[in-house]
């Protein structure tokens, strides 16, 4: 069904996230915003809610997508080669995955893990990028958007850079009515989790991801949000509330965790089992990502500092 223009294909994924939702907009160019993961299911889906718009396939003209994340990007692969593919330029290195780029990430992520305390014998289950875009598509973007470009196709449609649950991250904003397709900016049940990447190139400062996310909260803040289509979930448009809501949340738990580290001092990965004792063990990547969004958020307050130790950095309030 179409909403000023905008219609909304719901795919199923093989991620505890569930489903997610791809975009169908019109403009001068019919574009396809998102596409779900490379499963015949997801195939099944888009197939099925192009044909309740009356469209096929090969009606559609361009694929944009919000960021590099698989449940976003591999039904790409069920359109035609010749496509137009759009994104931010970081998508780029989690599409080419270059044995440059898979080094790179290894070297990052095995001295990284050696700062949070995480032991040898779990390590690979972090940072494993071949596991992360095994559901991803097989090709790379034929064209980048940068913050504040009109959408190629679609007149009056902003990009929003909106940095922090990944380095690719992407919002499209219409101001004519204040639409917002929000890829997973802003969700209606739960926090996008700030995920760890590597920095852009070798010797640069890991990007702290809770707090490009809280930057980038705020920024929406200052647009005229009507109406947030994510990535997961219901419509939002209790926007400025629920945004508000969400970095209080943040704050007021990362003040729990100051808390924890003024009667134990602890390594992000201690600090990550007491957070999550049920599940760290089977979301370690996710649990750790959040753990250490927290420390990064306290140590830009100045609440908190880490000391090198031989079982990596310990941090203390």
């Amino acid at each position: 069904m179409w909403d000023n223009k905008i219609a909304k294909i719901t795919i199923p994924t093989p991620f505890p996230v569930g489903d997610v939702y791809a975009y169908v907009v019109k403009g001068d160019v019919l574009t396809l915003i998102d596409g779900g993961p490379k499963t015949e299911e997801a195939k099944m889906a888009i197939e099925t809610g192009l044909k309740e718009l009356g469209l096929q396939l090969n009606d559609i003209e361009q694929v944009i997508i919000t960021h590099h994340h698989p449940d976003h990007i591999g039904g790409v692969d069920f359109f035609s080669l010749d496509l137009p593919f759009l994104g931010h330029v970081n998508n780029q290195r989690f599409l080419e995955l270059s044995p440059d780029f898979i080094a790179f990430n290894h070297e990052f992520f095995s001295g990284y893990l050696n700062e949070l305390g995480v032991p040898h014998e779990i390590r690979s289950r972090v940072g494993n990028i071949g596991r992360l875009m095994k559901y991803g598509c097989e090709r790379t973007l034929t064209g980048f958007i940068q913050d504040g470009d009109e959408l190629p196709g679609l007149p009056g449609w902003k990009a929003v850079e909106t940095l922090g649950h990944a380095q690719s991250h992407l919002a499209f904003y219409r101001e004519s009515d204040g639409a917002l397709i929000g890829g997973d900016i802003l969700l209606d049940k739960i926090s996008p989790n700030p995920l760890v990447e590597p920095p852009l190139a070798r010797g640069e400062e890991r990007p702290k991801s809770q707090l490009q996310l809280n930057d980038s909260l705020k920024k929406l803040q200052n647009l005229r949000i009507t109406a947030v289509y994510p990535g997961h979930g219901n419509i939002i448009e209790n926007v400025d509330e629920l945004i508000s809501y969400r970095l209080q949340v943040q704050h007021e738990r990362a003040l729990k965790v100051k808390a924890i580290l003024a009667q134990r001092p602890s390594t992000a990965f201690e600090l990550c089992q007491t957070l999550f004792p049920k599940i760290y063990k089977k979301q370690l990547g996710l649990t750790l990502s959040e753990t250490i969004g927290q420390i990064d958020y306290l140590e830009s307050l100045g609440e908190i500092k880490g000391e090198k130790t031989e079982r990596g950095m310990v941090y203390k309030g």
